[in-house]
Formats: structure tokens, sequence, C-alpha cells
């Protein structure tokens, strides 16, 4: 059984299009920046329900990063590598390391929204933790969210299936989610 260590993940990664960099302070500006612009694409997100500030994505970005740092979660900045603009976030979280399956989160900026950027960033995160030893990632969608539904399956994940009344909405409603998933053995 290979032992996951994520504090062996790179602190940057490099696609063709996008650089993915662990969370740092600095990079708190542009984060709230695609946030605030993406506000209302992220009606299925909790970050939807009140604006957020740079003190608010100042704190996520050194949250991320000593949860990097401690081996806890994986979480990355992409950038677009042409300009440099801030182009979402993806992190991997509710981590089984006994199991070695996690779950990849992702928030793209709308502005760049159409190019195929962060279906190239989140797919390079999947072999990252392939590479680490994960044997599946998983992603949930709440199954009104088409757009994420789509998203899941451009990623090649598997639909496996709907879990009812699952969990509260953003505007505390319980709501159906899809669950996906991808196994190591898929991308051999």
């Amino acid at each position: 059984m290979t032992r996951i260590d994520l504090t062996t993940a790179p602190a940057t990664l490099l696609a063709p299009r996008v650089r993915l960099e662990i969370p740092r302070p600095e990079h708190a500006a542009a984060f709230c920046e695609g946030v605030a612009a993406s506000m209302p694409a992220l009606t299925y997100v909790a970050w939807s329900l009140r604006l957020r500030d740079l003190a608010w994505a100042l704190r996520f970005c050194q949250d991320d990063a000593r949860s990097a740092a401690a081996g806890e979660d994986l979480a990355f900045h992409v950038f677009e590598i042409e300009g440099d603009g801030w182009v979402g976030r993806i992190d991997v979280h509710t981590i089984d390391f006994a199991a070695a399956r996690g779950e990849v989160g992702y928030v793209g900026n709308a502005r760049c929204a159409g190019r195929g950027l962060m279906r190239e960033a989140v797919l390079a995160v999947i072999d990252l933790c392939f590479r680490l030893g994960f044997e599946r990632i998983e992603a949930m969608s709440d199954a009104r969210n088409m757009r994420a539904l789509h998203f899941a399956e451009s990623l090649g994940m598997a639909r496996e299936g709907l879990l009812r009344r699952h969990e509260r909405d953003p505007q505390g409603e319980f709501c159906d989610m899809v669950l996906y998933a991808t196994l190591r053995a898929d991308r051999a």
C-alpha cells in the first residue's frame, strides 16, 4: 500500500496554457477579484451568499497554504500563462488517506469560461493525485447545476449516482447531489 504524502506535491504545476500554484497571500487580490466577477455563476456555492472582500481572500489563501504545508489538502490557484490572469481555484479535499480517495472541487473565473483552461488545470491536478498515490478522485455537484455536471463529464469522470436530499444548498434547502468519480485504472 502506497502512503499518500501531500507534502511532496509540487508548489507549481504547469500545463500547456496554465500555471497552477499553491495559494500564497500575494494571490489574494486576484482571487478576490475573480470570485467577485464570477458571483452570478456561483449560485450553487456558499460563496454566493455575500460578496467576499480582500480580507476574506487573504485568510482563504493563508488557510490553503497552511493545509498544503501540513499535508492535509491540496489547493491550487490557476493562472493563464499568456497574460498571467487568475483563471480559478482547484482543491482536493475530504481526503480519506486509508482508502486513497479525495474529492476535487473547482471554481473558475467566469471571464475565462468556455476556453478549456479550467478543464486543462483540473486534469493536471487529477493526474498529480494519481502520481501521489490516490486510487479514486470524486466530484460532487448539485443536481441542478448543469454546467458543473457537464464539466465533470468533460473530465472523463463517470456518473456514479444521485444522492437524494444529501446536503443543504446555500439558501438552506435540501438538495440532491450527483457523484462522479475517476479511478487511477481509468487513466492508465
